[in-house]
């Protein structure tokens, strides 16, 4: 059966220079097993397929997945997602917002200057992280416990432990080992300067480290901890996918109620159909 299918970037004004998404436009009929075979192929961060919603609160709903496993949720696919399901002429039930359900329940995403910005879910882990995964972190860095300005769990659920290092270049320096975790690192840049962060995400698979080109979960759950902290105040522009020579651009922004929102711009490069 021919389905629509498209393939986005991701958090970048700049075509191929974000973090590729693609999405079937039409997930119905399909089992569990034939989208990851797809997701597997198509050897992308994750593939995403859209679907009817299964609650009259959302107005469409969609499954996640790597090249391995369903994620309940991840950023740069809900931004996606959202693009392709609007390009293709989705109708929100409401013009100010969208809502997306996926298997971590229902996510808000609002049109903005940007592009798109999703609500950042809460955590569900804060707090320092404990020994030994703290040293075995520094040492996968190749830094020393000193050059360590804060660590603490920003997992929302992926399993984020958050790092925040001086200065952008110290984040930029950096040629880490095998990471024993789901580590993002950040620090600032000095005032005045385009960005106020660089930001990079290391995860680890088949015994190696892999550097994600621009997170949204990541961004969403170090945004909570630096805002909480005093240490970032919105609207702050994170920079991610420097050293990958990429040009990740994330827009940390608050609402009224201080709830976080993660945005950025979503560009379409691949429409067409695929043989599901």
């Amino acid at each position: 059966m021919l389905r629509p299918f498209t393939e986005v970037d991701v958090f970048t004004t700049t075509p191929y220079h974000g973090n590729a998404l693609a999405v079937v436009l039409d997930g119905q009929g399909l089992t569990s097993e034939e989208m990851q075979r797809f997701a597997t192929w198509t050897n992308l961060a994750e593939t995403t397929f859209v679907l009817p919603p299964t609650t009259p609160d959302a107005d469409y709903r969609v499954r996640i997945f790597t090249a391995s496993k369903e994620l309940p949720f991840a950023g740069h696919p809900t931004l996606g997602t959202c693009h392709a399901w609007l390009e293709a002429g989705g109708a929100p039930r409401q013009e100010s917002e969208i809502v997306q359900e996926c298997a971590a329940g229902l996510v808000r995403v609002r049109r903005t200057g940007e592009g798109l910005a999703f609500h950042a879910p809460p955590l569900v882990r804060s707090g320092p992280v404990e020994e030994p995964l703290a040293g075995q972190i520094v040492e996968s860095l190749g830094i020393e416990r000193a050059d360590v300005v804060d660590m603490e769990w920003a997992d929302n659920g992926p399993g984020w432990v958050a790092v925040l290092l001086a200065d952008a270049e110290s984040v930029l320096a950096l040629r880490p080992g095998l990471v024993p975790a789901f580590v993002g690192v950040a620090g600032p840049y000095p005032e005045g300067a385009p960005y106020d962060f660089e930001v990079r995400a290391f995860t680890h698979a088949h015994g190696s480290t892999i550097e994600d080109p621009v997170t949204g979960s990541l961004n969403a759950s170090m945004a909570q901890w630096l805002l909480r902290s005093g240490r970032a105040k919105a609207p702050y522009v994170a920079r991610q996918g420097t050293v990958l020579g990429f040009s990740g651009r994330v827009h940390i922004s608050t609402d009224a109620d201080g709830d976080v929102w993660v945005g950025g711009s979503v560009l379409t490069c691949v429409t067409g159909q695929v043989e599901l």
